[in-house]
């Protein structure tokens, strides 16, 4: 059951099969249907998901229940509530599952015990760490300075197979804009396009 993501860690870091044998013991396959919450926020549960298949989401709800999407998590993605996973405080977002998903569920000590057990995956957790700030950082600055067309165009770069797996609404939420203003950016994007 946890073949994919033994095939996915052994393509980026060193970890042998007797090594990812002893990890597992931190890790379960669960399949979860369209809808399910995961984890809601005041939650204590320090679990991360990798996704085999499906896709999850990480989200906030305003005080008028608005949601305000953080990420999408496609097949082989990470997504957790970082202060739940690493600072043992209750989670301040929501995961829920976009479409039917089969996930590794994994246990806060999963990535501790990886590094213990094989300490060149240091560098890959590292490497997920600093590539998890980029985005976000990246994300930060589209959301202060960027048009919504600008905002759109990263979000394909950066999903490129969700934009048809989601409803509209969700890509609006995610991108800070309205699902109006996301069909006129849509619009002029393909006159745009037309006119080349």
């Amino acid at each position: 059951m946890l073949n994919t993501f033994q095939q996915y860690l052994q393509q980026h870091t060193p970890i042998s099969d007797e090594q990812f044998t002893q990890l597992s013991q931190q890790a379960a396959v669960r399949s979860y249907p369209k809808g399910r919450i995961l984890t809601m926020p005041g939650d204590q549960t320090g679990i991360g998901y990798f996704v085999n298949q499906g896709l999850l989401r990480s989200y906030t709800a305003d005080d008028k229940g608005r949601e305000h999407i953080i990420q999408f998590a496609p097949e082989n993605w990470w997504i957790g509530d970082r202060s739940s996973m690493y600072f043992n405080d209750t989670a301040a977002f929501f995961i829920d599952v976009v479409e039917d998903a089969e996930v590794v569920v994994l246990n806060r000590g999963f990535m501790e015990h990886a590094q213990e057990i094989c300490p060149e995956f240091t560098r890959f957790h590292i490497h997920l760490l600093q590539n998890s700030i980029r985005h976000m950082q990246q994300r930060v600055s589209l959301l202060l300075g960027a048009t919504a067309e600008d905002r759109y165009l990263a979000f394909i770069d950066l999903y490129p197979n969700v934009t048809l797996r989601v409803p509209q609404l969700m890509i609006a939420s995610y991108l800070g804009i309205t699902p109006e203003s996301l069909s006129r950016v849509k619009k002029e994007l393909a006159r745009k396009n037309a006119g080349q």
